[in-house]
């Protein structure tokens, strides 16, 4: 398990390095950011020419003077959407990738067992986003004490928790979908697709409250994003941390009875009825 752990971190050095480096170069220079937006007396009647529309998607731009608002805004309210394109295609070619390739069956017939091998690359895209969003908030924690922001390293922590937990279901999601789906492209772009609606319904849920019913059953209103500054909302967190795990764990039965394909994508296996 450990060398599956080790590979998929090398396979993922990449984006770590890439994703990693934006976002910390993103945190310092929005930290930076704060003292002049924050003493703009005239924020107000610019945000008043903005399309109501568009201000729905962003439910803490009234409160962007306040620390956890700025951050909200800034951040959280669309990092779910922008980190979610890594984990969403990271998680959804974690297995078939190397299955779609031809060279999954040849990796299974080492002496390693299918859950160690699962697993193993399981954790290594644990860690993979773990170390995205810890350089990420370093971006934030290191001029923090020098800006008006003057958040401890635990305040400024508590939002990327959530953060991770729900990038992480979309994640799994797409890897489930993977093993229930003929090919990884498809799982990807189901996972995707799920994660942009989740994302369209925070503004439209705000613009009609009729909406709101359907809403809350997307994982995206459980999300607490910089509001967790202040402190975090046990109940949702553990809630969304809940449901991942299931989906993490049901992708995993899917793969211990998976019939692993030679190479190349799957087709669509339909139930097929014959006349008695």
């Amino acid at each position: 398990m450990f060398t599956e752990f080790k590979h998929t971190l090398r396979r993922l050095r990449g984006a770590i390095i890439g994703w990693g480096l934006g976002l910390f170069l993103y945190g310092l220079m929005m930290t930076y950011f704060f003292d002049s937006i924050a003493t703009m007396d005239d924020l107000a009647g610019f945000l008043a020419n903005y399309p109501e529309e568009m201000l729905a998607f962003f439910p803490s731009i009234n409160e962007m003077f306040t620390p956890q608002g700025y951050m909200d805004t800034y951040f959280f309210s669309y990092m779910t959407l922008i980190i979610g394109i890594f984990t969403i295609g990271a998680a959804g070619n974690l297995l078939v990738g190397d299955e779609e390739r031809g060279i999954l069956d040849l990796l299974l017939a080492y002496p390693v067992s299918r859950s160690a091998f699962f697993w193993g690359r399981l954790l290594g895209f644990l860690a993979a986003t773990a170390l995205i969003l810890f350089a990420s908030w370093l971006g934030w924690l290191i001029p923090s004490g020098s800006t008006g922001l003057q958040l401890s390293a635990i305040e400024l922590l508590r939002p990327f928790l959530p953060l991770f937990t729900v990038l992480v279901l979309f994640g799994a999601s797409a890897l489930l979908f993977s093993m229930l789906l003929p090919s990884g492209r498809t799982a990807i772009g189901l996972a995707g697709g799920l994660l942009v609606v989740s994302f369209l319904f925070v503004g439209l849920a705000n613009l009609n409250s009729a909406l709101e019913a359907i809403y809350a059953y997307t994982p995206l209103y459980y999300f607490q994003g910089g509001e967790a500054v202040a402190g975090l909302d046990w109940a949702k967190f553990l809630g969304l941390t809940a449901v991942a795990i299931v989906i993490v764990l049901l992708a995993w039965w899917r793969f211990q009875r998976r019939e692993i394909r030679v190479g190349g994508e799957g087709g669509w296996k339909l139930l097929r009825f014959s006349a008695s």
